[in-house]
């Protein structure tokens, strides 16, 4: 993916079909609903009447994280990719989610073909009310923010950018499988989000992003696919994580936004989800709005005045599992939770 403070839209805003305006005037009909119902704390702030909700268990994510990257990193064409490909369909499927799978070949920035392996898991499959949870799990194939030029070819374990999106999502699963859930979630892993152009390439395009979700969305949009709204996980684990709220976020799915930062604080977590604009960052969710037009935010660090936007272990050597916070992962698994909860 790719950060900037200041860039603008390379594309339209994509016009308000029935559909996802009927979706996006229900979002704001649960917000004000739930401020109907908010108490004063001692000191006046507001606070969301909050249904009961499963509790996410960091220890079960950390235990995923290190699961993946056990496997080495998950560089497209590469056994380890294979291998953790097939863990984690194993995994879905152990906790009772219908799994799918999408194959396909993508060329990269170098014009190289990639095999792209997305998959699909998805719980409650019968029912017609969904909501979209996404993360990448491919690993970086160069280390090439990596601050010594030798490392710069050597590929990223992807801990932090993977590893913990995936690893949430899988928790996730996991409880609301043993809880039960009156509508249907879909938990979409997309393959080639972090193969973009190298930073020594003389080609610095920014379409080799994301080339998984683009995909997906595609095909999912000729399927005649819907969610009410989806959440993207990218870099949801690392150490000093501070997540402000995602330019393109706010564009695109303001409402929900405004209700994962909201509850996020409320629940305690505020010392992750702070609440301020942050960057605008090309990532997978664009692919979910401008493709797909289902409202969809993406949960990502933004870490100010650092070398790094994303923390100091994007695209290096070090992006680990000693690196790994499980507060984090916890910060953003119960909030999700508490969400879906809220709404069922």
């Amino acid at each position: 993916m790719s950060y900037s403070h200041t860039t603008s839209l390379r594309q339209p805003l994509p016009s308000l079909t029935g559909k996802v305006l009927g979706w996006v005037l229900s979002l704001l009909l649960i917000f004000f609903a739930s401020c109907t119902g908010k108490t004063k704390q001692g000191g006046g702030a507001d606070t969301i009447a909050l249904s009961p909700a499963p509790t996410f268990v960091a220890d079960s994510a950390m235990a995923y994280v290190q699961a993946q990257c056990a496997f080495g990193p998950r560089v497209p064409g590469t056994a380890a990719h294979q291998a953790c490909g097939d863990w984690m369909v194993k995994k879905f499927q152990e906790i009772g989610a219908e799994v799918s799978e999408e194959r396909t070949t993508l060329n990269g920035y170098d014009g190289q073909p990639m095999p792209c392996r997305n998959i699909q898991a998805r719980l409650n499959p019968e029912a017609a009310d969904r909501i979209l949870i996404t993360a990448h799990w491919d690993s970086r194939a160069w280390a090439d923010n990596d601050p010594q030029a030798e490392n710069h070819h050597t590929p990223v374990m992807a801990a932090n950018d993977g590893a913990s999106g995936i690893a949430v999502m899988l928790e996730m699963a996991r409880v609301i499988a043993e809880t039960g859930l009156s509508y249907g979630i879909d938990f979409v892993c997309f393959d080639l989000e972090d193969q973009g152009t190298p930073q020594w390439a003389e080609d610095t395009e920014e379409s080799y992003w994301c080339l998984g979700s683009r995909y997906w969305a595609q095909e999912a949009l000729a399927l005649g696919y819907h969610a009410r709204f989806g959440v993207n996980l990218d870099m949801v684990g690392g150490r000093g994580a501070r997540f402000a709220m995602e330019g393109f976020s706010k564009q695109y799915a303001k409402p929900i936004v405004d209700m994962i930062w909201h509850l996020a604080v409320q629940l305690g977590f505020g010392d992750y989800f702070v609440l301020r604009d942050g960057g605008f960052v090309t990532d997978d969710h664009l692919s979910v709005n401008r493709i797909l037009h289902t409202p969809c935010v993406d949960i990502i660090p933004c870490v100010e005045g650092a070398s790094s936007s994303f923390g100091p272990t994007w695209h290096t050597v070090n992006d680990t599992p000693e690196n790994i916070d499980s507060g984090a992962l916890k910060a953003v698994g119960q909030t999700l939770l508490q969400l879906i909860y809220n709404d069922n």
